[in-house]
């Protein structure tokens, strides 16, 4: 359910589309095309789908240079193209190195600097390994492997390559029955036979190396050979799981060797290292790890590995500990014992005494750094952004960062936190824009504590005069109502709509401490909600905001939150808005594919003896008689997290109760719409919506 901005999934769309030819000054990538772009001066859908999106930053051998990708997407023809850029670290030189009618992603540099390797598609469709001078000049495709990869990393000498590639493992139905080659059918015996947006098949991901000399590769060797396990783990998982150790005799791989119920109802991945020259395997964290395990990252002296760990088993929103085996003693040091937030994005510093990291705090992530020495960690970035990567170039850092009112561009960051912007990547587009204002706003809760709320205010506000107001519910549930800049849930475009859009940090989200974090886990219907209408009524006692026209909005636990103030806000709404929410929590447990998700946050299984009180308390199904509010309900035919039938549920009562509502659905969309022109229908539908119930009367 977490609402991430989900790269792996724009790779996908981007490596598959086509090119969308771009002609702009490569340092103000704002683009154009052949759609009869309107710009009316406020951040609309059409607006925000011209944006290019930034991703993917990496630093050369030599510090000098950043390789990065620019997603862009063409609303008529309804796809997107990423293509390559490298920067100097100064921000100068800009150069856009790729031109292709594919896609590239997983760009790197070779360890010596001299090549960027990436992976795009052949001319037969298959993704294949591409090699060119950094300056995009003779572009070479080093592999022709008959069913392509999905990533690759050189070794650190550059003599091997480590491949991520799909193997055939299970019998599909034609194996079982050859002589019926047009059926069309699957057949499981266990669990996990969909996850998050597919079907199980019978293929899984396995880790291959390979020798690379003189442009050749060698051959492959899998290293999970007859596994019915991924590497890296589904559905998030990916390259930043499987690194390699400095002297290119190891890999350190991390995901979950579990299958059938024992994945579904588990956290539990786990570090392997691969002795490559032993052609042997350890599980480092075989005893005492019952949790995530993620992201090992290698010191450069070779002496440490490093991962993100949670402790409890089952809970996906648990803190991400710092765990740094040390190779000489064997130990194994949690040095985040009293950092009471999470920590990921792991980079040594070159003399491996420093590991820079990426936390939250009170809704915004930063940039860390950890003395190994003394243990002291200590933030080298403030303010109101959310870092999202980091990196090492020479004496200063680079990182990708955003904010609710900056697409995501590429920084240079000094050790003091003094901060240089080097990519303008939608400068010329935005300063056309006028922004929606963000302030921050901490709001006494029910039970005596803050809750820290985001206000987003319409461009050109004008506080003599009455707006309507938006309750933003936020998924996750523990996922933190930061400073995102969404392609999905922008405030940007919520509030150009002509609302305030009011953004709470309710109970249950991350970066407040992990006791604020955990509380919502069996208390669905508990202090959140109370903190959700904590918020909106503090707002809503402002001379600016029309109390009369209050709307309510949020998608997975925020689509939850919908149906249940539907039966529980006292009418205070005048319209609802639930994207792919939890109508009924135990056909929902039954239904979706992380079982562990469910289990521990409804605290037990519907046919538990006695029943845990969420399935009766927290229920909104069992509220549906108090409902009187118009809804929109709009769901994906793709969604295995919360299967549409959650939201058919809930259209189909609204309309048996004779409760204004709407049913969107996006049959080939999943918890995501991620298909420009669907996404642009789903932000006209939104804003139809509110305005005939909130503003049809003003």
């Amino acid at each position: 359910m977490k609402n991430s901005l989900i790269l792996l999934l724009i790779m996908i769309i981007s490596f598959t589309a086509c090119k969308n030819k771009v002609k702009d000054d490569l340092n103000n990538e704002s683009a154009k095309s052949e759609d009869n772009f309107v710009n009316p001066g406020i951040m609309t859908p059409e607006v925000l789908w011209r944006l290019g999106r930034v991703s993917d930053v990496q630093v050369s051998p030599d510090g000098k240079t950043i390789l990065y990708g620019i997603t862009r997407y063409n609303i008529i023809d309804n796809k997107g193209n990423r293509d390559l850029f490298t920067i100097s670290i100064e921000g100068k030189d800009v150069k856009q190195i790729t031109q292709s009618e594919g896609g590239e992603f997983n760009a790197i540099w070779r360890p010596d600097g001299s090549k960027i390797g990436f992976l795009a598609a052949d001319t037969g469709g298959i993704v294949q390994l591409w090699e060119m001078n950094p300056d995009g000049s003779n572009l070479l495709q080093i592999s022709k492997d008959k069913d392509g990869f999905n990533g690759f990393k050189y070794s650190p000498d550059g003599q091997q390559i480590m491949f991520v590639k799909e193997v055939k493992v299970d019998k599909n139905i034609h194996d079982l029955y050859p002589d019926l080659p047009l059926a069309n059918a699957m057949v499981y015996d266990e669990l996990m036979y969909r996850h998050w947006d597919h079907w199980a098949d019978e293929f899984y991901s396995h880790v291959f190396i390979a020798p690379f000399q003189n442009n050749q590769i060698g051959e492959l060797k899998d290293l999970m050979a007859g596994e019915r396990y991924s590497a890296p783990r589904e559905p998030f998982g990916g390259i930043e799981d499987i690194n390699w150790s400095p002297d290119g005799t190891k890999l350190a791989v991390s995901y979950k060797r579990l299958s059938g119920k024992d994945y579904a109802i588990s956290t539990n991945s786990e570090i392997y290292l691969y002795d490559l020259k032993a052609g042997t395997s350890q599980n480092l964290t075989f005893e005492g790890y019952e949790g995530y395990d993620n992201e090992p990252v290698w010191s450069p002296d070779g002496k440490m590995l490093v991962w993100s760990s949670m402790a409890k088993p089952g809970f996906e929103a648990d803190k991400e500990r710092i765990m740094i085996h040390f190779f000489e003693t064997a130990k194994t040091i949690d040095f985040s014992t009293k950092f009471d937030q999470s920590s990921h994005g792991f980079v040594f510093s070159k003399d491996s005494k420093t590991l820079y990291f990426i936390s939250g705090i009170e809704a915004t992530y930063q940039i860390y750094s950890l003395d190994l020495a003394s243990g002291s960690i200590n933030a080298i970035t403030k303010g109101d952004h959310d870092y999202q990567s980091v990196a090492i170039a020479g004496n200063q850092l680079v990182g990708a960062k955003m904010s609710m009112k900056l697409p995501t561009e590429i920084f240079a960051i000094g050790m003091d936190g003094s901060e240089k912007q080097i990519t303008f990547t939608n400068r010329d587009l935005l300063e056309k824009v006028k922004m929606a204002e963000v302030e921050k706003r901490w709001i006494a809760t029910t039970d005596g504590k803050k809750e820290l709320v985001w206000v987003v205010y319409p461009p050109n506000f004008d506080k003599s005069k009455k707006y309507p107001a938006i309750l933003y519910c936020q998924g996750g549930p523990q996922s933190a109502v930061s400073q995102f800049f969404s392609y999905r849930w922008n405030f940007q475009v919520i509030a150009s709509n002509g609302y305030i859009v009011v953004a709470p940090n309710r109970r249950g989200l991350p970066t407040f401490g992990q006791e604020w974090n955990d509380q919502i886990s069996g208390d669905y219907g508990g202090q959140n909600m109370k903190d959700y209408l904590t918020a909106i009524d503090t707002l809503a006692a402002e001379d600016y905001v029309d109390e009369n026209n209050l709307g309510a909005v949020g998608a997975s636990y925020g689509g939850y939150s919908i149906y249940w103030l539907a039966g529980h806000h006292q009418g205070r709404f005048k319209a609802l808005i639930s994207h792919c929410g939890i109508y009924d929590l135990p056909s929902m447990y039954a239904a979706t594919e992380e079982t562990f998700f469910v289990n521990n946050d409804m605290q037990g299984a519907p046919w538990d003896k006695p029943q845990p009180k969420s399935f009766k308390d927290f229920n909104p199904a069992n509220f549906v008689g108090d409902w009187d509010t118009p809804i929109l309900v709009i769901s994906g035919g793709k969604d295995f997290r919360i299967p549409y039938t959650q939201s058919m549920q809930a259209f189909n009562a609204a309309q048996l109760n004779d409760v204004p509502s709407r049913f969107l659905f996006f049959p080939e969309e999943s918890h995501f719409v991620l298909k420009p022109q669907n996404s642009i229908l789903w932000q006209r539908e939104f804003k139809s919506f509110l305005d005939k119930y909130l503003k049809a009367n003003k």
